[in-house]
């Protein structure tokens, strides 16, 4: 049995925590709520990693800059031209 790395089991125990805290409710828009609870601090830690440089972070995290910079704006973590 192939053992999941550190990021993977937080990921699911964070899952496990919310399912519980739900109680007998049931999710809705659970992809979409995962998505953007991850991808603030993932485009933070890209930059930070990268000094700022948008080239840079958007090598890194395999995407175009021109989706990065949307992103950034979307998340607020640059201001709109």
């Amino acid at each position: 049995m192939k053992k999941n790395n550190i990021l993977e089991e937080s990921v699911r125990l964070s899952l496990e925590q919310y399912f519980s805290d739900l109680g007998d409710t049931d999710p809705s828009d659970m992809y979409e709520m995962v998505i953007r609870c991850v991808e603030r601090p993932i485009l933070e830690v890209a930059m930070e990693r990268a000094n700022q440089n948008q080239s840079k972070a958007a090598q890194m995290l395999g995407m175009t800059r021109n989706t990065l910079r949307k992103k950034l704006i979307f998340h607020k973590l640059i201001p709109q031209d």
